[in-house]
């Protein structure tokens, strides 16, 4: 038998306890649990909560995953998340197969060229952000890093030394290495330390910690409390870990930044749809201008198919001033 299905959920837990169950067994995100377990509980009040998964198969995901798409009108992506959702619910809880060919009616996927910002509308964006929200902004262009990314850096992730930020469990559980802007280390440097100042302070107060994967806190039970490990953008306030029950310091908000970049477009008086990821397209465009191999942009950017980073190509600045329009002839 696969390996990634080796383990068993416990047959006496509930349906959706066995899930998260298998879920934490397997390392998945505190996200993806609450998104896989939302998709699951949908598809189970779609066919009106009285049948057991066991006991519908290929054809009712296959019914459900139309539905999304003709009635519900979502994206690919959505309908993908919903099938990737149902496929660990039969696959890893139920250990039952799918039929090999599920065709459900797919949502249309729209291909559409990413938004760029020019240097110009960059740097007039970043004079209307401040204090942290401008560090994150910095990171996310000068770096090109997700926003997910950004607010989950850790402080040990960052390596002054050797001028690279590391990319530790990115999109699809991927690490990598990526610059670290030269022009941030001194602010970058001073926000780390108060940081480690707010952490110290924690512990004084019989706090500490922060979250961590479930095994690595069993192999090494201290390492929450750890300077290294403390999140370089973290919460204002303590939380309570759901999975834990620990009272621990998160890492912010995606909210926060996501406003604030928001704003700062308006104010800045950008006519283009500015967001975080904005910023990480108009890094890697920005790095293809600057003639950055594209094999080089493809680590940086962490993709695992080289197409997904050749669509920078059709939105990189190109010297067009010595054609002629038809129409001045």
């Amino acid at each position: 038998m696969d390996n990634q299905v080796k383990f068993r959920p416990n047959p006496k837990l509930r349906l959706m306890d066995q899930v998260r169950e298998v879920l934490r067994y397997h390392h998945y995100s505190y996200r993806t649990e609450k998104t896989y377990c939302k998709w699951i509980v949908r598809y189970i009040k779609y066919w009106g909560g009285k049948i057991h998964p066991r006991d519908m198969d290929g054809r009712h995901v296959e019914r459900f995953l139309s539905h999304l798409a003709v009635n519900g009108n979502v994206s690919a992506s959505t309908q993908r998340q919903a099938l990737n959702a149902l496929a660990f619910l039969y696959h890893k809880v139920l250990f039952k197969s799918l039929e090999p060919q599920i065709a459900p009616i797919r949502s249309k996927r729209l291909r559409r060229l990413p938004t760029v910002l020019t240097k110009e509308e960059v740097r007039a964006l970043l004079s209307h952000l401040s204090g942290t929200h401008e560090l994150m902004a910095k990171i996310m262009y000068g770096s090109g890093l997700r926003l997910i990314e950004c607010v989950r850096l850790r402080i040990k992730d960052v390596d002054f030394g050797r001028k690279r930020i590391h990319v530790v469990m990115g999109k699809g559980a991927k690490d990598r290495c990526t610059v670290l802007p030269r022009s941030i280390e001194e602010d970058l440097r001073s926000h780390i330390e108060r940081v480690k100042e707010l952490h110290h302070q924690d512990l004084e107060q019989g706090y500490g910690h922060t979250y961590i994967p479930e095994a690595l806190s069993r192999k090494y039970p201290n390492a929450s409390r750890e300077t290294k490990w403390q999140f370089v953008f973290p919460s204002k306030k303590l939380s309570e870990d759901p999975r834990s029950g620990k009272i621990v310091r998160f890492h912010v908000l995606e909210s926060g930044i996501q406003k604030a970049v928001k704003r700062a477009a308006k104010r800045a008086g950008i006519q283009k749809k500015a967001t975080c990821h904005t910023l990480r397209h108009s890094f890697a465009t920005h790095m293809l201008e600057q003639g950055v191999n594209i094999r080089v942009l493809q680590e940086l950017l962490g993709h695992s198919d080289l197409k997904t980073t050749e669509i920078y190509t059709h939105v990189m600045d190109r010297d067009v001033s010595h054609l002629s329009s038809p129409l001045d002839s």
